[in-house]
């Protein structure tokens, strides 16, 4: 029986040609080519840096404030704000605004840092319980409350003053409101 010859020509075999050896270098060669551009470097050196940034954390104290902050810069580190729950300017957009209210007593319980609701008491009807009572501004904050003149002590009805920030259209209310009646506040 004779060999049948292929279904498909096989080519015929060929020599692998000769060639250096593959040899693994210590990494300069890719340094070198890191370095050529420019911006893989300035990428590579920034995550080296921000990854040393994140391990050697914020030491165990407060992180430092944003820039534009009040309390950053060299004037806040050399002159610290003064004691107490409240510091400086209020919050963008907020105004300080010194209310009366109509129970000294009431305002004698206040501390700055305080959050209170502040409720307008106009005079609608002849006796007392027709009287109209509606909520002026909400979560006001309390930032000071001065202390009562020594004259005024025990001078009747005449209320007590707080100071509050409040957002602006919140302050006209207020104003508006102690012209034509009494405020009293609640403690939120």
């Amino acid at each position: 029986m004779s060999p049948r010859p292929p279904a498909h020509p096989v080519p015929p075999p060929y020599e692998v040609p000769q060639f250096p050896p593959v040899r693994v270098g210590s990494g300069w060669c890719r340094l070198d080519r890191l370095v050529r551009n420019r911006q893989r470097a300035v990428a590579l050196g920034l995550a080296v840096t921000a990854a040393a940034l994140v391990a050697a954390g914020p030491g165990g104290g407060a992180p430092a404030p944003a820039r534009g902050h009040p309390d950053a810069g060299p004037y806040a580190r050399a002159h610290p704000p003064a004691s107490g729950p409240v510091r400086g300017r209020p919050a963008a957009g907020k105004v300080t605004a010194p209310v009366r209210i109509a129970d000294a007593e009431t305002v004698r319980l206040l501390r700055p840092g305080d959050r209170v609701d502040v409720i307008a008491v106009t005079a609608a009807g002849r006796t007392a319980a027709e009287d109209q009572a509606r909520v002026v501004a909400r979560g006001a904050l309390v930032t000071k409350v001065p202390e009562p003149l020594e004259s005024s002590v025990g001078a009747g009805d005449g209320g007590a003053l707080v100071v509050l920030s409040v957002p602006r259209s919140a302050a006209a209310r207020l104003a508006g409101a102690s012209a034509t009646g009494r405020l009293a506040v609640t403690v939120g």
